[in-house]
């Protein structure tokens, strides 16, 4: 089970490396430059994901009545932005797969550094649960060593020699694609005995209710094309499973009713995600008379 768990970690760790690579493969600093001077753009993820969906995942947690355990869960998860997941929904729906990237690491660097104190002031406002308390330099690292670096170092390779970056692109997509697929089919392996005790109960619906509601918001609160506003939608719909992981270990001693709900709430995301980045995807991708594309 050790080497399993080890195996697991090992593949999760590469699918993220590939997916940032392949994103920074794909992108122009010109691309990339445009993303982050465009001040509304920012403005808008920052406030739908730091202050918009830890509010709503706490109204969602009430309205539905959830217990101590579930409702800790999704207020964790909705106040952890940037989720490794976001720049592959951009793929998936055939999006703005830079703007998806660019936007996924900042939000998973400046997340490190608001999760704590969004959590603890939710949590402590609810009355619920206890003071979650995070190595912030380590998340940072995280975020940097496993998103930032991969992203940048395939941005100077299409920089500096850009044919060597559009023959290293389907390899690199292709590894994330099937990374992506271990780990999704790990995900259900591992945890399917938590979900399953959680069928009938309200929390899967609250992690359905959340991801729909979270996509909707970040399509919103976004703005240039169709492609890159669905894009924040993803973005902001996969929330980000290592802050929350850290703080069910250090502030809730790994209780498993808490862990089996966060698997619950992030496999339920994922579940109502992925169609409608299929969905965009299949549309987007629909042959026009003539043999165009949309």
């Amino acid at each position: 089970m050790e080497t399993l768990h080890l195996l697991f970690n090992a593949v999760t760790v590469i699918f993220i490396a590939a997916t940032m690579f392949a994103a920074g493969l794909g992108t122009t600093v010109a691309a990339l430059r445009s993303v982050f001077t465009d001040i509304p753009l920012l403005a808008l993820a920052l406030l739908a994901n730091l202050v918009v969906l830890p509010l709503l995942g706490w109204g969602i947690s009430t309205l539905f009545g959830l217990p101590a355990a579930a409702f800790i869960a999704v207020v964790l998860a909705a106040s952890s932005p940037g989720g490794p997941f976001g720049a592959k929904l951009a793929m998936v729906q055939s999006g703005d797969v830079v703007a998806g990237a660019a936007m996924q690491v900042l939000l998973a660097t400046i997340g490190s550094l608001t999760f704590a104190p969004t959590a603890n002031g939710i949590l402590k406002a609810a009355d619920v649960g206890q003071e979650v308390s995070l190595d912030v330099a380590a998340l940072v690292g995280t975020v940097a060593l496993l998103q930032l670096l991969p992203f940048a170092v395939g941005l100077l390779v299409r920089h500096c020699a850009a044919p060597t970056a559009r023959a290293w692109h389907p390899t690199a997509t292709a590894l994330s694609n099937v990374t992506f697929l271990i780990v999704l089919a790990g995900m259900l392996l591992g945890n399917w005995r938590d979900v399953l005790a959680l069928l009938g109960s309200l929390t899967l619906l609250a992690g359905v209710v959340l991801a729909a509601a979270a996509f909707a918001v970040g399509t919103l609160l976004a703005t240039g094309p169709q492609t890159r506003r669905t894009t924040m939608g993803g973005v902001a719909a996969v929330r980000n499973a290592g802050p929350a992981l850290a703080a069910i270990g250090i502030a809730f001693a790994n209780q498993p009713a808490i862990l089996g709900a966060l698997a619950a709430v992030l496999l339920s995301g994922l579940a109502t995600t992925l169609p409608i980045a299929a969905v965009l995807n299949s549309r987007r991708n629909r042959p026009l008379a003539g043999g165009q594309t949309h």
